[in-house]
């Protein structure tokens, strides 16, 4: 569903209204709290994609947009872990032109004969998290989209796929499998299933949203999900919310989805679209996905995304990093601690 011809992002921007101008806005000279600052070899932009992306084809590259917000925990993970790494920096900078954007920024994005604001920009793109990054061919297509924080090993393999033009040639999920960059467990998590039938996902009358998490063996950040995260009270009682099914992303057992179609869990999480273990999709009553996580998160983060879905939140908020801002300021109030990164 990325992938779909650069042009269509325009028509996208044509409809958005215009928004009121960013609350945060501080003055000249002043940085917002939590800034963190990217690496000096990063694009600077005059944030006209057209041309970027020709600047960076014609020098047998492609562009990157990395969005970012200030405070972002994960935003600086990637910055200092990923991309303070030699190895990382260089590879990047051999196969991307990477051009940030602020995903509640107020500059001006041209695209084609349209101009709109970086925020309008992510708002179009349907940016939820922090950082998100999408990679463009030549031809302005988005040839991958990494939701939220990878890890450097899987971080590094995913500039290869992408750098080494391997899309043309096989799936991400294939890529990854061949290529393993990091050690694990190697088991498959099913504790946590608490369908009836763990082949029938199909619950027309259930009350309940049913949460599928798409995973496989040997996957280092699925081991930390299950073994700490959902160990934490407070997410067993979110996860009590739901009916959940673990299931081998990679298996060719058949399967009723929530929609009552029937087919192999391969097909499915392929026809999904499912680039990340463990990436939680979850369906409403009418077999509809809600909402999806597919992107490194740590335990407030995996907690305030089984919240959204349960309380129904995200019916009234779309933007989801408002909803976790909002959240978190709700817990503080209350004298709760929160640590981001924990």
């Amino acid at each position: 569903m990325f992938k779909s011809i650069f042009v269509t992002l325009v028509i996208s921007l044509v409809s958005l209204q215009a928004v009121a101008a960013n609350e945060t806005e501080l003055a000249a000279g002043l940085v917002n709290p939590g800034y963190h600052e990217k690496p000096d070899w990063f694009k600077t932009s005059f944030l006209d994609l057209y041309e970027d992306i020709a600047d960076a084809d014609a020098s047998g590259k492609r562009v990157l947009l990395y969005f970012f917000q200030d405070g972002c925990p994960y935003c600086e993970k990637l910055l200092q872990d990923n991309f303070g790494q030699k190895a990382i920096a260089d590879k990047t900078r051999k196969y991307f032109d990477v051009i940030a954007i602020n995903m509640w920024g107020d500059r001006e994005v041209t695209i084609g004969d349209k101009v709109v604001t970086e925020k309008q920009f992510a708002e179009a793109l349907r940016v939820q998290y922090t950082p998100t990054l999408i990679f463009f061919n030549r031809d302005r297509k988005v040839v991958f989209r990494a939701n939220g924080y990878y890890a450097p090993a899987k971080f590094s393999a995913l500039l290869d796929y992408v750098g080494k033009k391997q899309e043309a040639t096989m799936s991400y999920q294939a890529y990854m499998q061949k290529v393993d960059p990091q050690p694990s467990s190697g088991k498959l998590h099913t504790g946590v299933n608490s369908v009836k039938q763990a082949d029938d996902l199909y619950l027309p009358d259930s009350d309940r949203y049913t949460l599928v998490m798409f995973e496989q063996h040997r996957c280092v950040a699925c081991d930390e999900l299950h073994l700490d995260i959902l160990q934490r009270p407070e997410s067993k009682e979110l996860l009590g919310r739901f009916n959940v099914a673990v299931l081998d992303m990679w298996s060719k057992d058949k399967i009723r989805r929530p929609d009552g179609v029937s087919s192999s869990i391969y097909d499915w999480a392929k026809q999904l679209d499912i680039n990340y273990a463990p990436s939680l999709v979850f369906f409403d009553a009418a077999g509809k996905e809600v909402f999806r996580s597919d992107a490194y998160l740590k335990a407030f983060h995996t907690q305030s995304v089984l919240d959204y879905v349960a309380s129904g939140a995200y019916k009234t908020q779309p933007n989801f990093q408002r909803y976790i801002d909002h959240r978190a300021d709700t817990l503080r109030a209350k004298g709760i601690k929160i640590d981001l990164m924990e």
